[in-house]
């Protein structure tokens, strides 16, 4: 567990552990697809396959409605329109990964936690709140924080200014190739998850090892902390 002084300071230099947000501690599928659902069923459109939405998250909305053939000049409109329905269901309809509430805990008795996602940044912590783990994070980057999203480096970068880390003692743990791309882009190490949107096969191609949940992937990171007096094995 990290100490501190009288001073208030670390009196051991902690790690830095960023998390990615769906797919990786919460599960917010529901939330998303009636959310898309209602924007095709009021401006119009083809709605797309629940698997052609699914393949999409993890990018930023307006890349998500380009991908899915939404005109251009449209997007704006969807993206708002998206927005006005998923903030009146959101809390309601998402749920936690099973072991993320556990897997942040424990990650805060040894870590310096930061959340890093391409979720609007709103109720990114919104959600957080209401199920009680925004405080265990000293900063959460959303997408209107950045100029560009992942697998861009900005996004991590931007929250290891902010938390004032080191680049060497940081850890990104998420659930596609886009949290992995823009960790090593960032200089900080991968460790990717089965139990979100990507493909397991696909995680290992880009190059990070695999965990089934948030819970393994953080209890690696302890186990190797306690014996080696870091994490830097993993």
């Amino acid at each position: 567990m990290m100490t501190k002084n009288s001073n208030n300071q670390y009196t051991d230099t902690p790690i830095t552990i960023l998390f990615d947000l769906d797919g990786t501690l919460i599960d917010s599928t529901e939330a998303i697809l009636e959310s898309f659902a209602r924007t095709f069923e009021l401006l119009g459109g083809s709605m797309p396959s629940r698997e052609a939405i699914e393949s999409q998250i993890g990018h930023p909305l307006s890349e998500m409605y380009r991908r899915l053939e939404v005109p251009e000049d449209r997007i704006e409109e969807y993206v708002r329109s998206y927005k006005e329905h998923y903030r009146t269901i959101h809390t309601k309809k998402t749920v936690l990964i099973p072991g993320a509430r556990e897997a942040v805990l424990r990650a805060s008795e040894f870590a310096r936690l930061g959340v890093v996602t391409t979720k609007t940044g709103k109720y990114s912590r919104e959600l957080l709140e209401h199920f009680g783990l925004m405080e265990s994070f000293d900063v959460l980057i959303g997408s209107e924080n950045v100029r560009r999203h992942k697998p861009h480096p900005e996004p991590i970068e931007k929250a290891l200014a902010r938390m004032g880390s080191l680049r060497e003692l940081c850890w990104m743990i998420g659930d596609t190739c886009m949290d992995v791309e823009a960790a090593k882009a960032a200089g900080v190490r991968p460790l990717a998850l089965s139990c979100g949107y990507g493909l397991e096969e696909r995680l290992r191609e880009c190059g990070a090892p695999v965990f089934p949940g948030p819970m393994e992937a953080v209890e690696t990171l302890a186990k190797n902390r306690k014996s080696t007096g870091n994490s830097r094995a993993v």
